[in-house]
């Protein structure tokens, strides 16, 4: 158990209270422990160190760890309490992130068919040196990747709805799936809404 509520996610914000990451509970423990950050009470905005943050008894429904003699309550957002910069992590290329990116949507006829209906299709096919990057790969339903083929949207009178792109970094990419209601005071709705339902 105490494992488990280690790995979960916790919202990591800068100086500015912006988010630019999302770390493990165990991750974000160690930064407070280390007064590089500050646990953020979402309730109230309410900042704790670790003196303060280990002193509360968490409530009945709280997730918390059990250490020797304490229970500790698990943070679901933290404020470094030195970096103010933007975050700049890159947003690894995947299949998982391709479909946040194109929010499972053909970026051709805009359809939103199940997951399984979706397909990666190269811009610039493969056999005309096309490769697997952000900038040449989008979501194409089974009918227009079949429509398509092997050539260019141009070769095939296709228009593209948005041209590709690496995306900007947000909590949407971040390897953790589970989010909390309460990060929704720190996170704009165009992060929000930048991850649809699969």
């Amino acid at each position: 158990m105490v494992a488990q509520a280690l790995q979960r996610p916790t919202l990591v914000l800068n100086r500015n209270w912006q988010p630019v990451n999302v770390a493990s509970v165990a991750r974000a423990l160690v930064l407070v422990w280390n007064d590089a950050a500050k646990v953020v009470d979402p309730a109230d905005y309410q900042l704790y160190d670790w003196e303060n943050w280990s002193e509360l008894n968490p409530r009945d429904d709280q997730p918390f760890i059990q250490a020797v003699s304490t229970r500790i309550c698990v943070p679901e957002v933290i404020t470094l309490t030195r970096f103010s910069k933007l975050p700049s992590a890159t947003v690894p290329f995947s299949r998982r992130n391709l479909f946040k990116r194109d929010r499972y949507t053909c970026q051709y006829c805009h359809k939103r068919p199940r997951q399984d209906e979706l397909t990666i299709d190269h811009v610039n096919p493969r056999s005309q040196g096309g490769g697997s990057t952000w900038e040449n790969c989008v979501l194409a339903c089974i009918d227009c990747n079949h429509r398509k083929a092997d050539r260019t949207p141009k070769q095939a009178h296709m228009r593209l709805i948005v041209e590709p792109a690496r995306p900007n970094w947000n909590p949407v990419y971040s390897r953790y799936e589970t989010r909390y209601e309460s990060w929704s005071k720190f996170i704009s709705d165009a992060y929000w809404n930048a991850e649809l339902d699969e």
